[in-house]
């Protein structure tokens, strides 16, 4: 920073210093500021206790509790010229201790608050007033998962920094803002700085942090339904093993995608499977000789000149997919509505696989020794 001299033009380098150079002291004066003047951290605060150390089971205590304008908590956690390795961790408890507090937590935190600091006012009135709301009733305070912290120091260890980055993409709404102390004669002049995320690209910054938590939503669904498919064809072989050596000696580790397992049928371009979709489950016989298309297409023709024989074995209608644009053709039946994460369903969704596919194969089997014979 730079002190001009309006007569002279000249530039003067203000000599920047540490508060403990100063004689400053963390709670008694870094934290006086804010709470005297919260916009200090750059934006409407409203300070509702400090020091606060009402927790259950342990005396911990944070530097400042406020509200934002969108009534969210913020725990503001002050650190003189160096910011320690831990403040995050620090930080991360008061808000989880602070997660559970009601409104009317937050109404009594607040109204001790200003008894305490001698301060004329009503909590409920004060806080409609900062909320623009008209009644107490009209209030949302403090929703599930919308804590913030503001963490500020003269100077942010990169243990600290790399912590927030990481943390913001689970969004975590963590700011870290440097308060930086000049020396100008007799006068102290303090800057705010917002390093993280940078003021000037914050909403750009916020909208990457919340794409990065899709993502990783999206990745945690995925994992969640591959392992709950996988528990499900194990459950499902087990049973079908039982009235059938249909699927023996079948390994899920390399047998299946997470969508599908598939047992030989006698014919080696084709092949029988247990297909799970997101709406629906199905026995199903894939023609599928990689690179002939044309091929695959007269087995499914040779079968599909005896539908109606085949039919009658199985016992119902089968879906025909000939599939003209793709090598792939398919002789399926199906269970529409299924859905395999209701875990309720699994007996019923197991019992029609495995009773369909033994149906299948009786009715199929006949048929592909015919037309191996046939189509030789």
């Amino acid at each position: 920073m730079f002190l001009i001299n309006k007569k002279t033009k000249e530039a003067q380098k203000i000599k920047d210093v540490t508060f403990k150079e100063c004689d400053l002291k963390e709670r008694k004066d870094i934290q006086e500021w804010i709470k005297e003047n919260p916009s200090l951290l750059g934006e409407e605060l409203l300070i509702i206790q400090k020091e606060f150390s009402q927790f259950k089971e342990t005396n911990e205590r944070l530097d400042l509790l406020a509200l934002d304008k969108n009534g969210n908590l913020v725990i503001i956690e002050n650190k003189l010229d160096d910011s320690g390795k831990d403040v995050v961790w620090q930080a991360m408890k008061y808000a989880s201790y602070c997660s559970i507090l009601t409104k009317e937590n937050v109404r009594e935190i607040f109204q001790d608050y200003l008894e305490k600091e001698r301060i004329d006012k009503n909590a409920e009135q004060t806080i409609c007033d900062f909320l623009a709301k008209t009644d107490f009733s009209e209030v949302e305070i403090n929703d599930d998962m919308s804590q913030r912290i503001i963490l500020v120091a003269r100077e942010f260890r990169r243990e600290v920094t790399s912590t927030v980055i990481w943390a913001r993409k689970f969004n975590i709404d963590i700011k870290c803002i440097k308060l930086i102390p000049y020396l100008v004669g007799e006068q102290l002049i303090v800057d705010t700085d917002q390093i993280i995320p940078l003021k000037d690209i914050e909403e750009i910054t916020v909208s990457y942090d919340n794409k990065a938590k899709v993502a990783l939503e999206d990745r945690k669904k995925l994992a969640q339904k591959v392992m709950v498919r996988d528990a499900f064809f194990h459950r499902l072989l087990e049973r079908m093993n039982r009235v059938s050596n249909l699927f023996s000696g079948r390994s899920l580790e390399n047998q299946y995608t997470d969508s599908w397992v598939s047992a030989g049928c006698g014919y080696r371009d084709a092949a029988y499977c247990f297909c799970i979709n997101n709406h629906s489950i199905s026995v199903e016989l894939s023609i599928a000789k990689i690179k002939d298309q044309i091929g695959n297409k007269k087995v499914f023709d040779y079968f599909y000149q005896h539908r109606k024989e085949i039919e009658e074995s199985f016992g119902d209608t089968l879906q025909w997919r000939r599939a003209d644009d793709k090598i792939q053709s398919q002789i399926s039946y199906h269970l529409e509505g299924a859905d395999i994460t209701n875990q309720e369903n699994w007996e019923s969704y197991i019992e029609f696989l495995t009773e369909n596919m033994c149906r299948f194969e009786r009715a199929l089997k006949p048929w592909i020794e015919k037309m191996k014979k046939e189509l030789k």
